[in-house]
Protein backbone atom coordinates (compact mmCIF):
# COMPACT_ATOMS: atom_id res chain seq x y z
CA UNK A 1 0.00 0.00 0.00
CA UNK A 2 1.14 2.87 -1.19
CA UNK A 3 2.60 6.02 1.37
CA UNK A 4 0.50 9.01 2.48
CA UNK A 5 3.34 10.84 0.69
CA UNK A 6 3.35 9.03 -2.30
CA UNK A 7 -0.29 9.13 -2.90
CA UNK A 8 0.46 12.80 -1.92
CA UNK A 9 2.69 12.77 -4.82
CA UNK A 10 0.70 11.20 -7.17
CA UNK A 11 -2.74 13.24 -6.84
CA UNK A 12 -0.44 16.39 -7.14
CA UNK A 13 1.47 15.29 -10.22
CA UNK A 14 -2.10 14.10 -11.91
CA UNK A 15 -3.46 17.79 -10.43
CA UNK A 16 -1.22 19.27 -11.85
CA UNK A 17 -1.56 17.70 -15.34
CA UNK A 18 -5.76 18.22 -15.28
CA UNK A 19 -5.10 21.71 -14.37
CA UNK A 20 -2.79 22.62 -17.08
CA UNK A 21 -5.28 20.15 -19.51
CA UNK A 22 -8.35 22.61 -17.92
CA UNK A 23 -6.29 25.64 -18.58
CA UNK A 24 -5.21 24.83 -22.12
CA UNK A 25 -8.71 23.48 -23.10
CA UNK A 26 -10.54 26.96 -21.51
CA UNK A 27 -8.08 29.24 -24.16
CA UNK A 28 -7.49 27.06 -27.20
CA UNK A 29 -10.99 24.57 -26.95
CA UNK A 30 -13.88 25.88 -24.79
CA UNK A 31 -16.12 28.56 -26.28
CA UNK A 32 -15.77 32.22 -25.85
CA UNK A 33 -18.34 34.96 -26.45
CA UNK A 34 -17.31 38.53 -27.43
CA UNK A 35 -18.23 41.19 -25.13
CA UNK A 36 -17.79 44.02 -27.51
CA UNK A 37 -15.75 45.08 -30.25
CA UNK A 38 -12.34 46.96 -30.84
CA UNK A 39 -12.07 49.26 -33.44
CA UNK A 40 -8.66 50.28 -34.69
CA UNK A 41 -6.94 52.30 -37.93
CA UNK A 42 -5.56 49.06 -39.21
CA UNK A 43 -5.64 45.32 -38.61
CA UNK A 44 -5.24 43.98 -35.51
CA UNK A 45 -3.09 40.95 -35.09
CA UNK A 46 -5.60 38.75 -32.64
CA UNK A 47 -7.17 35.44 -32.88
CA UNK A 48 -10.21 37.03 -32.87
CA UNK A 49 -10.15 39.08 -35.47
CA UNK A 50 -13.28 39.79 -37.47
CA UNK A 51 -12.43 42.13 -40.50
CA UNK A 52 -12.39 45.47 -41.77
CA UNK A 53 -14.86 47.71 -41.16
CA UNK A 54 -16.57 51.35 -43.43
CA UNK A 55 -19.16 53.64 -41.18
CA UNK A 56 -20.75 56.31 -42.18
CA UNK A 57 -20.71 59.41 -40.22
CA UNK A 58 -23.13 62.17 -40.21
CA UNK A 59 -21.69 64.89 -38.49
CA UNK A 60 -18.26 66.19 -37.94
CA UNK A 61 -18.03 66.31 -34.48
CA UNK A 62 -18.07 62.74 -34.08
CA UNK A 63 -14.36 62.07 -36.29
CA UNK A 64 -12.79 63.48 -33.07
CA UNK A 65 -13.50 59.34 -32.31
CA UNK A 66 -11.71 58.36 -35.64
CA UNK A 67 -8.30 60.43 -35.69
CA UNK A 68 -5.67 58.26 -37.21
CA UNK A 69 -8.33 56.38 -39.59
CA UNK A 70 -8.70 56.36 -43.43
CA UNK A 71 -11.67 58.54 -44.03
CA UNK A 72 -13.42 59.88 -47.21
CA UNK A 73 -15.15 64.06 -46.45
CA UNK A 74 -17.31 64.79 -48.74
CA UNK A 75 -18.36 68.55 -48.58
CA UNK A 76 -20.81 70.24 -50.60
CA UNK A 77 -20.34 67.41 -53.31
CA UNK A 78 -16.50 67.40 -53.04
CA UNK A 79 -14.78 63.99 -51.28
CA UNK A 80 -11.19 64.48 -49.79
CA UNK A 81 -10.02 61.02 -49.00
CA UNK A 82 -7.11 60.78 -46.80
CA UNK A 83 -6.29 59.66 -43.07
CA UNK A 84 -7.43 62.31 -40.44
CA UNK A 85 -4.80 63.20 -38.35
CA UNK A 86 -6.83 66.48 -36.12
CA UNK A 87 -10.15 66.83 -35.35
CA UNK A 88 -12.35 68.94 -32.89
CA UNK A 89 -15.52 70.98 -32.95
CA UNK A 90 -14.48 73.65 -35.18
CA UNK A 91 -12.26 71.43 -38.20
CA UNK A 92 -10.88 68.60 -39.25
CA UNK A 93 -7.13 67.80 -40.16
CA UNK A 94 -6.72 64.92 -43.61
CA UNK A 95 -3.59 63.83 -44.86
CA UNK A 96 -3.92 63.52 -48.09
CA UNK A 97 -1.16 61.55 -50.17
CA UNK A 98 1.17 64.21 -48.35
CA UNK A 99 -0.79 67.02 -48.43
CA UNK A 100 -2.59 68.02 -45.52
CA UNK A 101 -5.73 69.72 -46.02
CA UNK A 102 -8.23 71.33 -43.33
CA UNK A 103 -11.84 71.50 -43.74
CA UNK A 104 -14.08 73.49 -41.30
CA UNK A 105 -16.77 71.64 -39.97
CA UNK A 106 -19.92 73.35 -41.05
CA UNK A 107 -18.68 72.33 -44.50
CA UNK A 108 -18.97 68.39 -44.04
CA UNK A 109 -21.58 66.93 -44.94
CA UNK A 110 -21.00 63.42 -44.27
CA UNK A 111 -17.86 61.18 -43.96
CA UNK A 112 -16.70 57.44 -44.63
CA UNK A 113 -14.45 56.00 -42.23
CA UNK A 114 -12.68 52.89 -42.80
CA UNK A 115 -10.70 50.65 -40.33
CA UNK A 116 -10.34 47.42 -38.52
CA UNK A 117 -12.77 46.27 -36.20
CA UNK A 118 -12.28 42.62 -33.67
CA UNK A 119 -13.95 40.86 -30.78
CA UNK A 120 -12.57 41.19 -27.14
CA UNK A 121 -12.42 37.99 -26.20
CA UNK A 122 -14.40 37.44 -22.76
CA UNK A 123 -11.35 37.43 -20.07
CA UNK A 124 -14.19 36.88 -16.98
CA UNK A 125 -15.87 33.68 -18.67
CA UNK A 126 -11.78 32.23 -18.74
CA UNK A 127 -11.31 33.31 -15.28
CA UNK A 128 -14.43 31.67 -14.46
CA UNK A 129 -12.77 28.10 -15.41
CA UNK A 130 -10.30 28.20 -12.25
CA UNK A 131 -11.96 30.96 -10.03
CA UNK A 132 -15.10 29.05 -9.57
CA UNK A 133 -12.63 25.47 -8.29
CA UNK A 134 -10.67 27.16 -6.07
CA UNK A 135 -13.69 28.61 -4.31
CA UNK A 136 -15.16 25.93 -4.08
CA UNK A 137 -12.18 24.30 -2.80
CA UNK A 138 -11.89 26.67 -0.25
CA UNK A 139 -15.33 26.19 1.09
CA UNK A 140 -14.98 22.21 0.81
CA UNK A 141 -11.68 22.44 3.20
CA UNK A 142 -12.92 25.11 5.63
CA UNK A 143 -15.72 22.46 6.22
CA UNK A 144 -12.83 19.65 6.49
CA UNK A 145 -11.20 21.92 9.07
CA UNK A 146 -14.24 22.71 11.11
CA UNK A 147 -15.16 19.02 11.04
CA UNK A 148 -11.65 18.08 12.75
CA UNK A 149 -11.99 21.16 15.20
CA UNK A 150 -15.08 19.72 16.44
CA UNK A 151 -13.55 16.17 16.90
CA UNK A 152 -11.30 17.84 19.02
CA UNK A 153 -13.40 19.54 21.40
CA UNK A 154 -15.34 16.13 21.46
CA UNK A 155 -12.16 13.86 22.58
CA UNK A 156 -9.02 16.75 23.01
CA UNK A 157 -6.51 14.50 20.77
CA UNK A 158 -4.21 16.38 19.52
CA UNK A 159 -3.99 14.66 16.48
CA UNK A 160 -7.58 16.08 15.63
CA UNK A 161 -6.36 19.86 16.34
CA UNK A 162 -3.39 18.82 13.93
CA UNK A 163 -5.46 17.66 11.22
CA UNK A 164 -7.77 21.22 11.48
CA UNK A 165 -4.72 23.22 11.84
CA UNK A 166 -3.68 21.86 8.39
CA UNK A 167 -7.19 22.42 6.81
CA UNK A 168 -7.20 25.70 7.87
CA UNK A 169 -3.55 26.35 5.87
CA UNK A 170 -4.94 25.03 2.82
CA UNK A 171 -8.18 27.35 3.27
CA UNK A 172 -6.11 30.19 3.31
CA UNK A 173 -4.18 29.18 0.60
CA UNK A 174 -7.22 28.35 -1.79
CA UNK A 175 -9.14 31.80 -0.38
CA UNK A 176 -6.02 33.73 -1.41
CA UNK A 177 -6.85 32.23 -5.01
CA UNK A 178 -9.84 32.74 -4.83
CA UNK A 179 -9.53 36.27 -3.86
CA UNK A 180 -6.82 36.88 -6.77
CA UNK A 181 -8.83 35.43 -9.60
CA UNK A 182 -12.41 37.01 -8.25
CA UNK A 183 -10.43 40.67 -8.51
CA UNK A 184 -9.34 40.00 -12.02
CA UNK A 185 -12.68 38.69 -12.86
CA UNK A 186 -14.65 42.09 -11.41
CA UNK A 187 -11.90 43.91 -13.09
CA UNK A 188 -12.84 41.82 -16.74
CA UNK A 189 -16.41 41.95 -16.05
CA UNK A 190 -17.43 45.20 -14.10
CA UNK A 191 -14.38 47.77 -14.75
CA UNK A 192 -13.70 47.62 -10.89
CA UNK A 193 -11.02 45.84 -8.59
CA UNK A 194 -13.59 45.64 -6.12
CA UNK A 195 -17.49 45.92 -5.29
CA UNK A 196 -19.43 45.66 -2.29
CA UNK A 197 -21.93 43.73 -3.02
CA UNK A 198 -23.01 40.21 -0.90
CA UNK A 199 -21.19 37.35 -2.35
CA UNK A 200 -17.80 39.55 -2.19
CA UNK A 201 -18.67 41.17 1.35
CA UNK A 202 -19.55 37.56 3.06
CA UNK A 203 -16.69 35.78 1.32
CA UNK A 204 -14.36 38.79 1.94
CA UNK A 205 -15.64 38.22 6.00
CA UNK A 206 -14.71 34.65 5.46
CA UNK A 207 -11.16 35.45 4.48
CA UNK A 208 -10.71 37.87 7.72
CA UNK A 209 -12.12 34.77 9.77
CA UNK A 210 -9.66 32.75 8.45
CA UNK A 211 -6.22 34.97 9.19
CA UNK A 212 -8.13 35.85 12.48
CA UNK A 213 -7.75 31.96 13.48
CA UNK A 214 -4.16 31.66 12.72
CA UNK A 215 -3.57 35.43 14.67
CA UNK A 216 -5.87 33.28 17.57
CA UNK A 217 -3.31 30.72 17.80
CA UNK A 218 -0.19 32.56 17.76
CA UNK A 219 -1.67 34.69 20.49
CA UNK A 220 -2.03 32.04 23.05
CA UNK A 221 0.96 30.04 24.79
CA UNK A 222 -0.85 27.30 26.46
CA UNK A 223 -0.96 24.75 24.35
CA UNK A 224 -4.33 23.11 25.26
CA UNK A 225 -5.92 26.33 25.04
CA UNK A 226 -4.54 27.21 21.82
CA UNK A 227 -5.96 24.12 20.32
CA UNK A 228 -9.17 24.63 22.29
CA UNK A 229 -10.05 28.29 21.49
CA UNK A 230 -8.79 27.49 17.79
CA UNK A 231 -11.17 24.78 17.22
CA UNK A 232 -14.25 26.48 18.81
CA UNK A 233 -13.04 29.83 16.14
CA UNK A 234 -12.79 27.62 13.10
CA UNK A 235 -16.28 25.91 13.86
CA UNK A 236 -17.73 29.62 14.56
CA UNK A 237 -16.26 30.62 11.49
CA UNK A 238 -17.37 28.40 9.38
CA UNK A 239 -20.87 29.48 9.70
CA UNK A 240 -20.09 32.39 6.84
CA UNK A 241 -19.03 29.64 4.84
CA UNK A 242 -22.82 28.49 3.57
CA UNK A 243 -23.90 32.23 4.10
CA UNK A 244 -21.63 33.13 1.61
CA UNK A 245 -22.17 30.29 -0.58
CA UNK A 246 -26.27 30.87 -0.80
CA UNK A 247 -25.93 34.35 -0.20
CA UNK A 248 -26.32 34.93 -4.03
CA UNK A 249 -29.06 32.73 -3.87
CA UNK A 250 -31.17 34.17 -1.05
CA UNK A 251 -30.95 38.30 -1.71
CA UNK A 252 -30.12 40.24 -5.27
CA UNK A 253 -26.73 40.48 -6.27
CA UNK A 254 -24.48 41.57 -8.71
CA UNK A 255 -22.44 38.27 -8.24
CA UNK A 256 -23.59 35.24 -11.25
CA UNK A 257 -25.22 32.51 -10.25
CA UNK A 258 -24.44 29.38 -11.52
CA UNK A 259 -27.76 27.83 -12.97
CA UNK A 260 -28.28 23.95 -14.56
CA UNK A 261 -27.27 23.78 -18.02
CA UNK A 262 -26.07 26.97 -20.31
CA UNK A 263 -22.58 25.24 -20.70
CA UNK A 264 -21.72 23.73 -24.53
CA UNK A 265 -19.45 20.01 -24.12
CA UNK A 266 -16.18 22.04 -24.48
CA UNK A 267 -17.05 24.69 -21.96
CA UNK A 268 -18.49 21.99 -19.64
CA UNK A 269 -15.49 19.44 -20.08
CA UNK A 270 -13.11 22.00 -19.14
CA UNK A 271 -14.98 22.99 -16.36
CA UNK A 272 -15.28 19.71 -14.97
CA UNK A 273 -11.29 19.13 -15.56
CA UNK A 274 -10.66 21.91 -13.64
CA UNK A 275 -12.09 21.11 -10.79
CA UNK A 276 -11.47 17.65 -10.54
CA UNK A 277 -7.04 19.08 -11.37
CA UNK A 278 -8.59 21.62 -7.97
CA UNK A 279 -9.30 18.94 -5.72
CA UNK A 280 -5.84 16.99 -6.37
CA UNK A 281 -4.04 19.80 -6.15
CA UNK A 282 -5.86 20.56 -2.72
CA UNK A 283 -5.72 16.82 -1.17
CA UNK A 284 -1.79 17.00 -2.10
CA UNK A 285 -0.85 20.06 -0.19
CA UNK A 286 -2.73 18.69 2.42
CA UNK A 287 -1.50 15.33 2.50
CA UNK A 288 2.02 16.83 2.30
CA UNK A 289 1.55 19.11 4.86
CA UNK A 290 0.73 16.69 7.46
CA UNK A 291 3.08 14.63 6.30
CA UNK A 292 5.67 17.50 7.32
CA UNK A 293 4.33 18.05 10.33
CA UNK A 294 4.29 14.87 11.07
CA UNK A 295 8.00 14.67 10.52
CA UNK A 296 8.66 17.67 13.19
CA UNK A 297 6.90 15.77 15.53
CA UNK A 298 9.33 12.88 15.70
CA UNK A 299 12.08 14.79 15.21
CA UNK A 300 11.28 16.78 18.11
CA UNK A 301 9.81 13.29 20.13
CA UNK A 302 13.91 12.00 19.24
CA UNK A 303 15.32 15.47 20.93
CA UNK A 304 13.65 14.85 23.64
CA UNK A 305 14.38 11.54 24.08
CA UNK A 306 18.35 12.13 23.26
CA UNK A 307 18.69 15.06 25.84
CA UNK A 308 17.00 13.09 28.35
Amino acid sequence: MKSASTRALIALALGGVLTLGAFLGTFFWAGVPDFGFVRTAGRAESVRYQGPFKQEVAEARYLQNYVGYRAEVETDGDIVQGTITEASDDAVTLDADGDSVTIDAADVTSAIVSGSTYGRPDWGQKIFYFHVPVAEISFIVFAVAAFYSLRFIMTRRRQYDQKARVAMEVTLTFIMLTMATGILWTRAAWGVWWEWEPRLTTYFIMTLLVIAYFVLRNSVEDEERRALYAAAFSILGFIDAPISFFITRLIPSNHPVIERGGLETPMLVSFIVAQIGMLLVGYAIYQLRMGEMKLTDRIEHAKTLLEG
